[in-house]
Order: structure tokens, then C-alpha cells, then sequence
């Protein structure tokens, strides 16, 4: 009983398979379409290295086109901006124009994360634990110079 049960299982199983559109045969039209494309753009394997024709040989097929995710008013304000802070890089040293001429671009401040309240409340965490380095002639952080002035953590 259990035999047939499973036997039918997956002969149903199977006819459901190979009748799901992933199995859907192509028609000839297509594939000969497919392959005009494909050879077309040189994008079938040569016989030699592994690699496809328009690997091998780029200047005889045409460039794939990049697709942006930026649209062109987004990529100028970019460029603008970039222009206005200086934050393009010049030449071949890598430097940017706002480190090769500060004096000419706003200065950038750097940004925090945190608010004045939570930076508050670190300090006041910090000192009650005594995590904090210690100045003078010991240095390390105050609770391993003197672990009896602080809390346990």
C-alpha cells in the first residue's frame, strides 16, 4: 500500500514539474533569435581559453551599456556640490582639490552621531565606573590605577 501511495506521489509530483513554466520548451523562432543576439554581442564561448568571444576580442562587439540608478538632476547636484566643497580628486596624486587648496574650499566639519545628552550621559557612566584614562605620571584608566575608588562593574 505504501508503494503505490509513494509511486503516485511522485508521479504526480513530476507530471507538475516538468508542466511548470520553467520547463516551457522555447520555440525554434526564439532560439534562433537567442542565438543571432548572442552572437550578436559575441556573447558565446569561444573554442580557446575559456573565455566568451567579447571577452576575448572587446573591440570587434559593442559595449555593454552600464545602467544608472541615478537620474541625470541627481548626478548633476552631485557634481555640483562636489565642485562647490572641493571633494573631487585631481591628477594622478589621488589628492582632492579641498586638500591640495584648503584655503579655498568651506572647511567640513565632522558630524557626530551622538547628542549632547547621550555624550553627557557617557561622561557621567565613565567617571562613576572610572573608565577613563587617567593624566599624570600613572597612566591607564583611573579604575585599574585605583579599582577601591570605583564602583564594581
Amino acid at each position: 500500500m505504501k508503494t503505490k501511495f509513494a509511486a503516485t506521489a511522485m508521479f504526480i509530483a513530476s507530471a507538475m514539474l516538468v508542466g511548470s513554466p520553467a520547463f516551457a520548451q522555447l520555440t525554434r523562432d526564439q532560439v534562433k533569435a537567442e542565438f543571432a543576439e548572442a552572437v550578436r554581442t559575441g556573447d558565446i564561448m569561444s573554442n580557446r581559453g575559456g573565455q566568451k568571444l567579447n571577452e576575448r576580442f572587446p573591440d570587434r562587439y559593442p559595449a555593454k551599456q552600464a545602467q544608472s540608478t541615478l537620474t541625470r538632476e541627481q548626478v548633476k547636484a552631485e557634481l555640483a556640490e562636489a565642485q562647490r566643497t572641493g571633494d573631487m580628486v585631481v591628477g594622478q596624486s589621488g589628492r582632492k582639490l579641498n586638500e591640495i587648496f584648503p584655503d579655498r574650499y568651506p572647511v567640513q566639519q565632522p558630524r557626530s552621531i551622538l547628542t549632547r545628552d547621550q555624550v553627557s550621559a557617557e561622561l557621567i557612566e565613565a567617571q562613576r565606573t572610572g573608565n577613563y584614562v587617567m593624566a599624570g605620571e600613572e597612566s591607564g584608566l583611573c579604575n585599574e590605577v585605583h579599582p577601591y575608588m570605583h564602583a564594581m562593574q
